[in-house]
């Protein structure tokens, strides 16, 4: 393979065998982490004040915010919440979407050392029940919540004990804080106190994870951990240097990817987010096609789903097209690996554009920061997550069979949240490693140098009544792509059965003849895929096409779109049992052997 022309750290892994296990370490060197984020907003707005930070669309222009207008307001903003009783041990929640606004919450409190939660806005928008919601406040006990549109969160704050302050614009029933009272604020003695004593064990962020396996829980992300982090990618893609990194992203800051990694590679570079209220979805994408008609990223973030409706409209649109890849170095894609066909895809897009870009994966959780290793050299193979970060250690552990990545490292989180600030240890096995419940290997043995491969969660795998283990996050991929474009996602059924089934999510078909043409072309997509991989363990000989998508509520996925394969097949147990009843029902596929 031909390689990059952006400026990467080579491909290099240390590899300790002990028996059955493998510990792999990065013998790249990163620099000391500084002390705290605030830290890398400072620098920045002493050295070019003038930058744009970020961007977020006001109508048919952009709204800026600089590095030193930010380095301006965050110590006001600090100083008002803890006017506002915020501290350690009690934090600040923010409810909404990504924002200026949200960003300088998000630094304001930490400049001060009070954690900050931002809380998927489909807790508060997209859910009836509030049920995870309640969890998160019953955890945190904030001092503080802040909606920056309070009425379009008007029932979720409802639900709120009257002694937590209220920021936002609007009106309730409830008294509230604008937030143009924390922009105005004096900066305090407090403030500056409070500045001074934040060091790297600070508790800089509470970032729930999705509930794709139960209960929201907060994961603690330390100032260390985000920090560390940050130079871990920077010794890796020593191009980030060259040009400040510029993005237009919608990935949510209530998640690690978009939180830790993107907002804090922009701030580490120097470099300027365009804030994308669109999403990868039918009825959203569109925004993000407005916003990447005029803005030209050098870096883009994505999820494969993201990429593949992104792919439909650049095909269509040839300026899209021209705009999108005028200057894009790298393609980063994460929480799933990316369908071969995909991949073939955008790289012919950008080679039309006369562009050769990079596509860049890694592997991680909300409890690492989130990067653990990085696949930051060319590579083709699916699902390959790289190898261990600068001071990261992966431990490949067998289990059944099979091994589970392990991680050690100063990116690792002390634990989760309890109420009162109480931090609950993770789960670390006897040498110290986070257990993961993601299993992995390496692509080749004798090369290790070509990577690790992802092969999904450990608790999703299951065996056939035959004994025969199916691995689910592989065959889930493989699927996919066998299947594009039809198909968008699977969830694999056949525990203790004889035989595999499928539950396939497409978009909802325009009419009749669409559906029936769907239906056909699915059917001979599993034909062939059945064709090439015969066992019992790859071969699905029944299908049902899944037009309502996932339920929020139900657990069955995330706001991103991340699919709880186990909380699916509960929660369509009808379905599940229509794959094998006998006779078959009409809607089923079958796929003839």
């Amino acid at each position: 393979m031909s390689p990059s022309p952006l400026r990467l750290a080579p491909a290099a892994v240390d590899v300790e065998r002990r028996g059955d296990d493998l510990v792999l370490r990065c013998p790249h060197p990163a620099d000391p982490p500084v002390r705290a984020l605030g830290v890398l907003l400072q620098r920045w707005a002493e050295r070019d004040p003038q930058r744009v930070l970020l961007a977020e669309r006001d109508g048919e222009d952009w709204r800026t915010l600089s590095y030193g207008e930010a380095w301006h307001d965050v110590p006001r903003i600090g100083s008002a919440l803890l006017r506002l009783g915020a501290a350690p041990d009690r934090p600040v929640a923010l409810l909404s979407d990504n924002s200026l606004a949200h960003a300088l919450l998000q630094l304001g409190a930490m400049h001060v050392g009070v954690p900050v939660a931002p809380v998927s806005p489909a807790y508060s928008l997209m859910s009836t029940t509030f049920e995870r919601l309640r969890v998160v406040i019953d955890t945190l006990r904030p001092a503080v919540v802040f909606a920056e549109d309070l009425r379009r969160h008007a029932a979720a704050l409802s639900t709120l004990p009257p002694e937590i302050a209220v920021v936002g614009q609007g009106e309730l029933p409830r008294p509230t804080t604008p937030l143009n009272a924390l922009l105005t604020a004096a900066p305090s003695d407090a403030m500056r106190q409070a500045w001074a004593a934040v060091g790297p064990d600070t508790v800089g962020k509470i970032l729930f994870t999705s509930g794709s396996t139960g209960v929201p829980k907060g994961v603690v992300n330390t100032q260390r951990m985000m920090c560390s982090n940050q130079e871990a990618i920077a010794a890796l893609w020593p191009f980030l240097q060259d040009t400040p990194p510029v993005t237009v992203d919608w990935l949510p800051w209530s998640h690690t990817f978009g939180s830790n990694h993107n907002l804090g590679l922009v701030l580490r570079h120097g470099g300027t987010l365009y804030i994308d209220g669109g999403r990868p979805a039918p009825g959203r994408i569109e925004q993000t096609v407005r916003n990447l008609r005029e803005i030209s990223p050098t870096i883009y973030f994505n999820v494969p789903r993201g990429y593949d409706l992104l792919a439909d409209w650049i095909e269509r649109d040839p300026a899209l097209r021209r705009s999108f890849f005028a200057r894009l170095d790298v393609l980063f894609y994460a929480a799933a690996a990316l369908p071969p066909a995909l991949r073939e895809r955008l790289r012919r897009l950008a080679a039309a554009e006369g562009r050769e870009v990079f596509f860049a994966s890694a592997w991680g959780s909300t409890e690492t920061a989130p990067l653990a290793t990085s696949a930051y050299f060319p590579t083709t193979t699916p699902a390959v997550i790289g190898l261990p970060a600068p001071g990261v250690e992966i431990k490949l552990a067998a289990v059944e069979g099979r091994h589970e990545l392990r991680v050690r490292g100063p990116n690792v989180t002390p634990g989760t949240w309890s109420p009162g600030g109480r931090i609950q240890p993770p789960h670390l096995d006897d040498e110290g490693f986070l257990c993961t419940g993601d299993a992995g290997r390496l692509v080749d043995e004798a090369d290790p140098t070509r990577g690790l491969l992802f092969e999904g969660r450990l608790g999703e795998n299951f065996k056939l009544s035959t004994g025969t283990w199916v691995l689910v996050g592989k065959l889930r991929v493989a699927l996919i792509d066998a299947c594009a474009p039809w198909v968008h996602d699977v969830v694999i059924a056949g525990r203790d059965r004889d035989e595999l089934t499928a539950l396939l999510f497409v978009s909802p078909p325009d009419d009749e003849t669409s559906a029936a043409q769907l239906r056909a072309s699915v059917a001979e997509a599993l034909r062939r895929w059945n064709a090439q991989h015969p066992a019992s363990s790859t071969a699905i000989r029944r299908a049902l096409l899944q037009v309502e998508p996932p339920s929020l509520d139900a657990g069955e996925t995330t706001d991103k779109g991340y699919l709880n394969q186990r909380r699916i097949l509960e929660h369509r147990a009808d379905a599940v049992a229509c794959l094998y009843a006998e006779p078959r029902g009409g809607d089923v596929i079958v796929v003839p052997r």
